[in-house]
C-alpha cells in the first residue's frame, strides 16, 4: 500500500506539468495499467486458496493424501455425474468402457475425473458404475473410509493411535527424537521415541561484599526431561504406546490397520 501512495503521488506531480488532453490520455493509460497490475495481482491468490477449499471437507478422504499407490476403476455403467458428494446437481454422464483414478471418496459416492457422453468431466459417482481388480474393493474402501476419518480426527487432535503407519504418526509428532530398528525375515519392527525437554535455570548465592547482604545469582541453565512417549511399531504399523508417568496423554485409541487390497 504504502509504494501505491507513492506512484499516486509522482503520477500528480507528473501531470501537473502537462496539458489538459496529455493529462487525459496518460490518466486513461495509467488508471488502464493500474487496473491490470492489481487484477493479476488478486488473480494469483486465490488460486491456493480455491486448491486448500478443494481438499477441506471433513467428510471427505482425498486419496492424494492417504495412499501412496493409485486407486484405479473402470466404468462399467453409464452413470449420473454430480457436483456434490450428496447427489443433488447433476452436470453429466460418465461413459461406459474407461479406467479411472480414483480421487476422493465419501460414505457414499467416489470422486473421479474421466470422460462424459459429451465431453471431459469430474465429479461424484455411485459405487456401482465402478469395477475393479479387486473383487471387494467396495468393503475395502468402506473400510478405508472409515479408518482415514477416524484417522484424520486423530491428527487434527494431535494424537497418536495403535494401528497407525509410522507416516501418519509423523504427522502427529513430527521427527522422533530417537528411534531403534530391528530387522528379521519375519519383517521389521522398532520404535520411535519422543522425548520433552524443559529448560531448568540453576543459580547460586552470592554475598555483596559492601552490604554483607545475600542474592540469588544466574550460574547456567540446562535441559531436563520432562515426559516421553515410546511408539513400538512392527512393520511400519504402530504396535504399541509406552507413556511416562508424567505425560498424561489419556486413554490409548485403537485403529484399523492400513487396508490391503487384492489388485
Amino acid at each position: 500500500m504504502a509504494g501505491l501512495s507513492v506512484l499516486v503521488s509522482i503520477a500528480i506531480l507528473y501531470f501537473a506539468e502537462l496539458s489538459y488532453h496529455q493529462v487525459m490520455k496518460t490518466s486513461l493509460f495509467a488508471v488502464v495499467s493500474l487496473w491490470l497490475v492489481v487484477s493479476a495481482g488478486a488473480e494469483i491468490k486465490p488460486a491456493k486458496d480455491r486448491k486448500s477449499l478443494l481438499d477441506s471437507d471433513p467428510d471427505v478422504v482425498y486419496l492424494s493424501q492417504t495412499v501412496k499407490k493409485t486407486i484405479e476403476l473402470t466404468v462399467i455403467k453409464e452413470a449420473p455425474v454430480f457436483s456434490d458428494k450428496g447427489g443433488k446437481s447433476r452436470i453429466g454422464t460418465l461413459k461406459t468402457g474407461q479406467t479411472l483414478p480414483l480421487e476422493a471418496m465419501s460414505d457414499k459416492a467416489y470422486k473421479v475425473r474421466g470422460q462424459g457422453t459429451r465431453n471431459d468431466i469430474a465429479g461424484w459417482v455411485a459405487p456401482w458404475a465402478f469395477s475393479s481388480k479387486d473383487p471387494d474393493f467396495v468393503e475395502n474402501l468402506k473400510k478405508l473410509y472409515t479408518r482415514q476419518i477416524d484417522v484424520q480426527a486423530l491428527i487434527a487432535a494431535k494424537k497418536v493411535a495403535i494401528g497407525m503407519t509410522l507416516d501418519e504418526v509423523s504427522l502427529v509428532k513430527g521427527k522422533p527424537t530417537k528411534t531403534t530398528v530391528r530387522r528379521t525375515n519375519a519383517g521389521q519392527s522398532g520404535s520411535w521415541e519422543y522425548v520433552d525437554f524443559e529448560t531448568v535455570n540453576h543459580y547460586t548465592t552470592r554475598i555483596d561484599p559492601r552490604t554483607g547482604q545475600a542474592f540469588r545469582q544466574f550460574a547456567y541453565a540446562t535441559q531436563e526431561e520432562r515426559g516421553k512417549v515410546v511408539i513400538e511399531f512392527t512393520n511400519d504399523v504402530v504396535s504399541a504406546i509406552e507413556e511416562s508417568e508424567d505425560h498424561k496423554g489419556g486413554n490409548v485409541r485403537v485403529i484399523g490397520p492400513p487396508v490391503v487390497f487384492g489388485w
